[in-house]
């Protein structure tokens, strides 16, 4: 029997003689000071929510704790810890977390509730697919085997799904895969990028419009439901889709009838829907910038797409596919492989495929393909390198332009030069995207 072990409690096992599997120690939450003192919730799906809203798996009433405060997720580094942006933060001990790995017994503190992680005795067990593909998508990684394993069981089903992941993940393989893989494989498959496109003319490509129905219109055109009339909607990057507009995609999801912009008629329409999103809906829908009844509608099933620095496994397989796409079929060398898994990709697999391709056009050998300098984070100045001559405000000013310079140039050359997306990886307003690249002359280069 094959073991391999990634982290605290995270096991895969292989035995010839029956199905790989993923397994996990179980763990739980539980309060031990505040008003909630006694309550405990076990982890469900690898994920525990904490926060004082409905959609949180663990509800507290501390009113200094946020709707959505923390996360916990189990995964191949061990059991991350995240804070959801919280208004108040999440301690443990006396540090603010952002995100960590944490240890068994680890206290969190957050408003004026303190809970207590426990890494409990039982094991949670998910089957894993035998292949190291899915579609386009490829992986021998356990997690993207699970991932396979989910895409496999879900596309001999009509459930509506919401593909959730970072920018280059693979989630339109993913939702393409859906499709080739289900009944409808034979009927359209219609997608629509909501990111790309005006918000003017979002309604017009949801629903379609009649000649004449507004300037422009010179004629008429169906829209993404009525060309996908048998088959899947795609309807990526949906939490792009415009707030005012939600109410009436809700109501196309629940009715399965649309009428053109500037029609007298509806028309029935049956076909499966898929979405996807970097964002973090539940999140959007605590902050008001997402529908809570369409967030439920499309979530019906999950699938969440692993980033690439959870699966260094599949870095050489992805490289030597990618090479030989190209006619170069070529295996990579142990110093190489190892060079790459020391990045984390913030572009995923998107942006591994910009590396090789640049190694490739270039006719240099594989052993040239190597990690980008920029997005990898300036060593921290040590109390030699201060120098105290200098300003407080003027040192720290020099720190956070070397930031923005490495942060904002690995966001561009992850999505090429691309604002809106550097935005939607990145968390943030386009504008503020902009405006670094321009203070640092960042696109000038490009």
């Amino acid at each position: 029997m094959g073991r391999w072990d990634s982290g605290p409690g995270w096991i895969t096992e292989v035995d010839p003689r029956r199905a790989a599997t993923l397994s996990h120690q179980q763990c739980r939450l539980v309060v031990t000071a505040g008003s909630d003192r006694g309550s405990q919730c076990t982890l469900r799906d690898r994920r525990i929510r904490v926060g004082a809203g409905a959609r949180a798996d663990l509800v507290l009433s501390d009113v200094r704790v946020s709707g959505l405060h923390f996360e916990l997720v189990v995964g191949p580094s061990g059991c991350v810890l995240r804070d959801l942006g919280s208004r108040n933060g999440t301690f443990v001990g006396r540090t603010r977390i952002v995100e960590a790995v944490i240890a068994d017994g680890a206290t969190i503190r957050v408003g004026e509730t303190t809970l207590q992680f426990e890494i409990l005795d039982q094991t949670v067990t998910t089957s894993l697919a035998a292949a190291n593909q899915f579609g386009r998508l490829l992986g021998r990684s356990p997690v993207m085997r699970e991932c396979f394993a989910r895409l496999q069981q879900l596309a001999g089903v009509d459930t509506t799904v919401l593909i959730r992941g970072e920018t280059g993940t693979g989630k339109d393989l993913a939702a393409e895969a859906l499709h080739s893989e289900s009944l409808r494989s034979e009927r359209p498959f219609a997608i629509l990028d909501c990111s790309a496109i005006s918000p003017n003319l979002v309604e017009s490509e949801l629903f379609g419009h009649e000649q004449g129905a507004f300037t422009g219109a010179t004629t008429a055109r169906a829209g993404v439901f009525e060309r996908g009339n048998g088959g899947t909607v795609f309807l990526d990057e949906i939490g792009e889709m415009p707030l005012e507009l939600q109410p009436k995609l809700l109501r196309m999801l629940e009715s399965r009838r649309v009428r053109r912009i500037g029609g007298d008629r509806e028309l029935d329409v049956d076909v499966r829907i898929v979405a996807a999103t970097n964002r973090d809906l539940s999140l959007q829908v605590e902050r008001g910038l997402f529908r809570e009844d369409l967030y439920y509608r499309l979530a019906v099933i999950e699938v969440v797409m692993p980033p690439l620095r959870d699966r260094p496994e599949d870095l050489a397989l992805l490289v030597e596919h990618m090479l030989g796409a190209r006619g170069r079929p070529m295996s990579l060398e142990a110093e190489t492989l190892a060079l790459l898994g020391q990045y984390d990709w913030p572009g995923n697999v998107r942006e591994l495929r910009n590396v090789v391709e640049r190694a490739a056009i270039l006719d240099e050998g594989p052993a040239s393909i190597s990690v980008p300098q920029r997005g990898r984070a300036s060593p921290s100045p040590s109390p030699a390198d201060v120098d105290l001559e200098v300003p407080f405000k003027v040192a720290k000013r020099a720190l956070v332009d070397d930031f923005e310079r490495h942060y904002v140039g690995a966001l561009l050359d992850a999505h090429a030069g691309n604002i809106s997306a550097c935005a939607r990886a990145a968390g943030v307003d386009r504008m503020v995207i902009h405006k670094i690249a321009e203070r640092h002359g960042l696109r000038k280069r490009r």
